[in-house]
């Protein structure tokens, strides 16, 4: 007897207190009557369109010939000479950085930012469902570099980059005799210093320390004392900071190279920006 009530007291529990918040799993707070089960529903409409796809590159396949070029010519060197449509982006960058920036920095750089995501996205939504409005930061920066950057630059390498890696408009013709004359300038030249001095190197540094100071600083003193900053903490602050400043600068060089015909805006011995 004394053996059972011992074991009658050990299986009984104690409700402290019921809290109304949302459970660590979303599906769990969605009612049963707006979810849609994965299978079959997702995957079939999945399928019908990886069939559909198929299908559409089969007949394009049919019904259109590779553009094959003739043979290879030791001799003769194409105009222009373009990389392969997947590197046409790379090779557009090289118009407006270094090599060292355009095909190693920059690329190391987006490699490391994709390898970073799941360690820096801290934000438990969006975890098995579709949402922008929770998510707005996260999916809105992904498609600015994804689709109007990167898929920009290749479109304008494969169709407006012509001979000499002019750039032709759609409408106008191919014209391998056409010569584009343009002087370039370095940043501090505008306030008439020459860019590979002391003082210009100087000046140039400056401004590309205030130009991250200012991506970085100015979200930090309007967002530190929000939850959002506390939960994500100064570590992943500074690095997505420092990632989306340096994203912002790729459209911000080609701006300025387009319009005010700026070359560079660090110049010295070792690398040029």
């Amino acid at each position: 007897m004394p053996e059972e009530k011992v074991k009658k007291e050990e299986e009984q529990f104690r409700l402290l207190a019921v809290v109304e918040e949302e459970t660590l799993s979303k599906a769990r707070d969605i009612e049963v009557g707006d979810t849609v089960n994965t299978w079959p529903y997702l995957v079939r409409k999945e399928l019908l369109v990886a069939i559909g796809i198929t299908i559409g590159l089969i007949v394009w396949a049919l019904i259109s010939d590779a553009p094959l070029e003739e043979y290879a010519n030791p001799n003769v060197t194409p105009n222009p000479s373009k990389a392969p449509w997947y590197f046409a982006g790379l090779q557009e960058m090289l118009v407006y950085f270094d090599p060292w920036i355009a095909g190693v920095a920059l690329p190391m750089l987006i490699v490391f930012g994709l390898m970073a995501i799941p360690y820096l996205d801290i934000n438990p939504k969006g975890r098995g469902y579709y949402t922008f409005r929770e998510r707005i930061f996260a999916v809105s920066t992904f498609c600015f570099g994804f689709i109007v950057l990167w898929i920009t630059l290749i479109l304008v390498g494969v169709f407006l980059r012509g001979p000499g890696w002019i750039l032709f408009w759609p409408w106008q013709e191919w014209n391998i005799h056409r010569i584009v004359a343009e002087t370039n300038y370095d940043l501090t030249q505008f306030f008439g210093i020459n860019s590979k001095s002391f003082t210009g190197m100087v000046l140039a540094a400056v401004v590309v320390f205030l130009y991250y100071l200012c991506f970085m600083g100015i979200p930090y003193c309007i967002l530190r004392k929000g939850s959002a900053f506390a939960t994500l903490g100064i570590i992943r602050y500074l690095i997505v900071s420092f990632l989306f400043a340096t994203m912002m600068a790729l459209p911000i060089k080609i701006i300025l190279r387009l319009t005010v015909h700026m070359k560079y805006v660090w110049v010295t011995p070792w690398f040029n920006i």
